[in-house]
């Protein structure tokens, strides 16, 4: 069974609206709780928006040290982005800041542009985004007001492809396979400039880490129901 101290590295299934630090705090606490400890070293492996849902990567103990190694991981999204208008968060954090003519935007002109977003790409990162600017995060500066320049950063996307596109509501869904430190906000903008009109995300659900899909992973209340077993098992074993 578990081993927690020595080390467990676990999917979620992060919600909606959750931080990934959320998520590892509610992790650990319970951990803690259950295990009748104060300290229990517990960490994730890349950062989900809060508006994403899908698989967060958590370690626990000793193979928090793999923490580095596994950021490197693949990962796989659908996202679904709203054609023709654009927010400063790139996604719905924000509400929208100016709207663009989409007449033209046909599925033969997807069909173009799409592919061209594949392979290596150099991304500016959102403003809306950790960052780190002079020992800030950049989201931080941007809530404030303040405007940086961003240096673009070399990433690769692997795969992507059109999943469905409606020209009614001007709604396209994407499937993603990218590398570390991919922006899906930030390729949503950079999809709407590439079709001369604008973008942002309004889904996004990441599906795979590595070889881990997100049906494989817990949900958090899949994960305390066990979490329980394991506690009243332990307890029971402790007491013959």
């Amino acid at each position: 069974m578990w081993d927690f101290e020595a080390g467990e590295i676990l999917a979620f299934d992060k919600p909606l609206h959750w931080t990934s630090f959320d998520l590892v705090a509610k992790v650990r606490w319970n951990l803690c709780r259950k295990l009748g400890t104060k300290k229990l070293k517990v960490g994730h492996t890349g950062t989900l928006d809060p508006l994403a849902t899908g698989v967060v990567i958590i370690c626990t103990g000793k193979k928090t040290k793999l923490i580095d190694q596994l950021q490197y991981d693949v990962k796989e999204y659908i996202a679904t982005l709203q054609l023709g208008a654009t927010t400063p968060s790139y996604d719905l954090e924000k509400e929208i800041d100016a709207t663009y003519p989409t007449a033209h935007i046909t599925r033969e002109l997807i069909d173009k542009t799409i592919p061209l977003f594949q392979g290596e790409q150099w991304q500016v990162p959102p403003m809306f985004s950790a960052v780190q600017i002079n020992g800030k995060r950049a989201y931080q500066l941007a809530r404030k007001g303040e405007s940086v320049e961003l240096k673009p950063k070399l990433l690769v996307i692997d795969e992507i492809e059109v999943l469905a596109f409606d020209e009614v509501t001007m709604q396209l869904t994407i499937r993603v396979v990218c590398s570390k430190g991919t922006y899906i906000r930030a390729l949503a903008r950079d999809i709407g400039q590439k079709l001369n009109s604008g973008a942002h995300l309004i889904a996004l659900r990441r599906t795979r880490v590595g070889e881990t899909k997100v049906e494989d992973c817990y949900t958090i209340e899949q994960f305390l129901d066990e979490l329980e077993i394991y506690s009243v098992n332990n307890r029971s074993s402790e007491t013959r």
